[in-house]
């Protein structure tokens, strides 16, 4: 017999307010490992009552509603037990809860609110505004839900307690389409047969703060400032009561002066008003609000989880510069913001400037470009004050602070100063690690890179003005992503944002959602590897959760994107004309034309045509779509041809002899066989003439290693992975780095920050070599989507003595760990219930393995060779 987990419920870590009126369910088994599953039992208790189902299946992973649709607002309580062939029933789960939220547009009652008083819509310091309103509670209070968005950031609170712990909400999505809402159980923050009070926080954001480079754009969505609410009460007989925004909310300014993403909070403890959101408060001097319009069908429930404080972060040091300036170092790059806890004089100005990196022991601020990445608190004179911006986000490590009222050394020593880690609160779902501690500490570059850009989106950058959803950077890093935490739900709604702003005639924006730029990137154009997140991503997202409705929701726009590229590349199937970034980031590129790389960027669009083709004619498979299947696959076949004649000789080199176009050809698969293995030689030679430092760029550095594998030269991909000098993935760990840089050399090895204007500190697309670390260093991959069939295929090699990696999968904890002793190589592999796996072993042959844990011994050298 097996027991499951509660289930889950579609991509969701806390179902409540879901807009799938049918979610798939989710459970993982726990049994005996000879175990598996032939059926399941799902009861779902609803209002009508109790009904269960039985499912002859084998499958665990998102397994279809059974049950009728749920209603707006509709509870329900699920729980599921399952049987092997011809065994007994096992135990029931727990149980888990779920709740949907406002699936109608005319459950709708709220309009959005806001200040009423005049503004200037060209400035950055507009003042924030605060809304309120009172009402009764009756004493017969069942349950009580806030449904809640803004235009612009809010804060909500009931009775002068916080309502949820997100932060930077609703996020930014493509606000004319879509406005997400979140929904809170409030309940036990109202007081029932007394008078109550909701107020909220209200932030410029994305919606109307400045966004964007050269001096940005403000009001891209809209002039107004607004939250838009409805608070329902639900009573002991039934009747439910529903308090929104509207006319009758009041609005102040509050003690916020000012919050911009980019150039950070002003805030004036002493214009606080206490008590503004309990009942009772004097809001005599306040004015009636302004109501603005929303289209109530845009409004849209979150898929993934919001962005939350993760972790706080102490200081590791205090600082003097050479010019005397006072400075805190957190000892690791991180996004977020300073919390403080001080006592001072009324009026004591305290400023906080934040940066990534000193240059010549001062805060070096050139990289941020046009964000300030400052925020300012003037003190109230309260014995103590505690304070953390609430509309604003830093990419920093140190912090600058002036007009500190005491001892700063003293006052970080016991905690007065920490910061605060902030990132979309996703779960944690895989590990690596190693016998090489430098590798460790670049793999935690990775995570901490990941963390630091997907706040609300997976964004490119976390600091300077600009922090916007490039597609290439996301498609590139999609497979690391994926292994390390569950992207599923956040990058299935960022998806839907990109097919919403595809244009008609197929082409994918840069960057998700639009704004516009003043140079280069508007109009809009059709670019490679941008463009391909809209075939790549929806297959990761298949291949590592097992989702076939990522395929359904995002088939459309992938088959769209692909039929563009056949109109541009037209008859003979090359994609030869027209803006590309081609390899981005060639290292050998000139610093401020990171476009013009080694590889010829058509060769890079035509590459990624092919791989596109394919993708769509794979999705269209799994679809059922059969037609489409043999259409596109015969496109993808013409494209292939094409790249080959037109890019690759009889001898398998290539017309661009260069890294990265060796690593698409093989990456992509699109050689024939006879030139696949010169191919490979070719591309091991040329690092190895490179000192086996890096000479690929966006588009390269994610697949070199792989290619190298693919053709036997995993030893090879080692050398490349171990190099130290520059440029190299170890070298910038050398010198210090606790975070992916976007150029391989954004600090010189002199300590000296890079001249150009796009020098990031924390960018994850080059640290996409950690898929290749996960699946061939530590070697765990999966065989099956949603890992249903595991692949272990360790390749040891780089003077490594052991690795391990463990993966959260949909059917539970996979894991393996190797380790090499004299002559031996040790394996130990833990395959979920529910899952089967592979054991493939150079030179060992391939051994098939059920569920449980399995140990394994070769010979080193068998494994050693590539």
């Amino acid at each position: 017999m097996a027991t499951p987990a509660p289930p889950t419920i579609e991509h969701h870590r806390s179902p409540i307010g879901i807009g799938e009126p049918t979610p798939r369910l989710s459970w993982k088994v726990s049994g005996e490992p000879g175990w598996r599953q032939a059926a399941a039992e799902l009861e779902i208790v609803r209002r009508g009552g109790v009904r269960r189902w039985v499912i002859e299946t084998e499958q665990q992973v998102l397994v279809d509603w059974p049950d009728e649709p749920l209603r707006s607002r509709e509870h329900a309580i699920v729980r599921v037990r399952v049987r092997g062939d011809g065994a007994s029933w096992g135990a029931w789960s727990d149980p888990s809860d779920l709740e949907a939220g406002l699936l109608e547009p005319d459950d709708w009652a709220a309009v959005p609110v806001g200040g009423a008083w005049p503004e200037d819509p060209d400035s950055d310091d507009r003042r924030p505004a605060l809304v309120r309103r009172e009402f009764e509670v009756g004493d017969d209070l069942v349950s009580a839900r806030l449904y809640a968005t803004a235009h612009g950031l809010y804060e909500a609170e009931i009775n002068g307690r916080r309502v949820g712990d997100d932060a930077l909400a609703p996020g930014w999505t493509v606000y004319p389409r879509r406005l997400r809402y979140y929904t809170y159980d409030v309940t036990e923050l109202l007081a029932p047969a007394q008078r109550n009070a909701i107020g909220a926080w209200l932030g410029d954001g994305w919606y109307r703060g400045r966004l964007g480079w050269r001096g940005g754009f403000r009001n891209i969505f809209g002039f107004d400032q607004s939250f838009l609410a409805q608070l329902e009460l639900t009573y002991a007989d039934g009747r439910r009561e529903v308090i929104a925004t509207d006319a009758a909310w009041r609005a102040s300014v509050g003690p916020i002066l000012r919050a911009g993403n980019y150039d950070g909070e002003e805030y004036d403890a002493r214009l606080e008003q206490p008590g503004w959101s309990s009942p009772g408060f004097d809001d005599a001097a306040w004015s009636a609000v302004a109501t603005r319009k929303r289209d109530r069908a845009s409004l849209v429930a979150p898929q993934g989880p919001p962005v939350r404080c993760t972790e706080v972060i102490a200081p590791v040091e205090v600082l003097t510069s050479p010019t005397g300036k006072r400075i805190i170092d957190f000892g690791q790059n991180l996004v977020g913001r300073v919390r403080i806890r001080v006592s001072g004089e009324a009026g004591d100005r305290v400023t906080i400037r934040t940066a990534e990196v000193l240059q010549h022991g001062e805060l070096y601020t050139r990289p941020l470009r046009e964000a300030k990445s400052t925020d300012h608190y003037v003190l109230a004179g309260r014995a103590i004050e505690e304070w953390e911006p609430r509309f604003t986000f830093h990419g920093f490590r140190y912090a600058e602070v002036e007009g500190w009222p005491g001892d700063l050394d003293v006052a970080a020593a016991r905690g007065d100063l920490v910061a605060a880690v902030y990132h979309t609160d996703l779960e944690r779902t895989g590990w690596f690690e190693s016998s090489d501690p430098e590798l460790n500490r670049l793999h935690e570059n990775v995570v901490w890179s990941m963390r630091g850009n997907f706040v609300d989106i997976p964004t490119d950058c976390p600091q300077r003005d600009e922090r916007v959803g490039w597609t290439g950077d996301l498609q590139v890093f999609a497979p690391t992503a994926s292994f390390l935490y569950d992207v599923s739900g956040m990058l299935a709604g960022w998806l839907t944002d990109v097919a919403v702003e595809q244009l008609p005639d197929g082409t994918i924006p840069w960057y998700v959602p639009v704004i516009p730029a003043h140079h280069m990137w508007t109009p809009i154009r059709p670019g490679a590897a941008w463009g391909d997140v809209a075939t790549f991503t929806p297959w990761t997202l298949f291949e590592r959760f097992g989702d076939v409705g990522i395929l359904r929701a995002q088939y459309d726009s992938a088959r769209r994107w692909v039929d563009l590229q056949a109109r541009l590349a037209g008859p003979d199937r090359l994609w030869d004309h027209g803006f590309q970034l081609g390899d981005w980031l060639d290292p050998d590129a000139p610093p401020q034309d990171p476009a013009d790389g080694k590889t010829d960027r058509y060769l890079v669009a035509t590459a990624y045509f092919a791989a596109s083709a394919r993708f769509v004619a794979r999705m269209a498979h799994v679809l059922g779509h059969a037609g489409d299947a043999t259409r596109y696959a015969r496109l993808a076949d013409e494209v292939r041809t094409a790249f080959v004649s037109a890019y690759v000789g009889d001898d398998g080199i290539m017309t661009s002899d260069a890294q990265t176009a060796y690593a698409l050809a093989l990456a992509f698969d699109l050689l024939p066989e006879l030139v696949r293995q010169p191919a490979g030689e070719r591309l091991a030679e040329l690092v190895a003439e490179s000192g086996n430092r890096i000479s690929t760029g966006f588009v390269g550095t994610p697949l070199v290693a792989d290619a190298l594998s693919i053709t036997g030269h995993t030893d090879v991909a080692y050398d490349l992975l171990m190099e130290r000098s520059c440029p190299s993935w170890l070298y910038a760990v050398a010198h210090g780095a606790t975070t992916i840089w976007e150029r391989w050399d954004s600090m010189l090895p002199d300590g000296t920050v890079h001249s150009g204007t796009m020098t990031s500190f924390n960018h994850y697309a080059l640290g996409a070599v950690a898929d290749w670390m996960h699946r061939t260093v530590a070697g765990i991959a999966p065989d099956a989507p949603g890992y249903r069939r595991i692949r272990f295929a360790p390749r040891p090699g780089g003077g490594l003595t052991w690795a391990r990696a463990e993966h959260e999968t949909p059917y539970g904890r996979a894991a393996i760990s190797w380790r090499i002793e004299a002559d031996r190589l040790e394996v130990e592999m833990t395959v979920p219930l529910g899952a089967t796996a592979v054991l493939d072993l150079a030179g060992e042959g391939e051994r098939e393995l059920g569920p449980g844990v399995h140990r394994q011994v070769a010979e080193f050298a068998a494994v050693s060779v590539p």
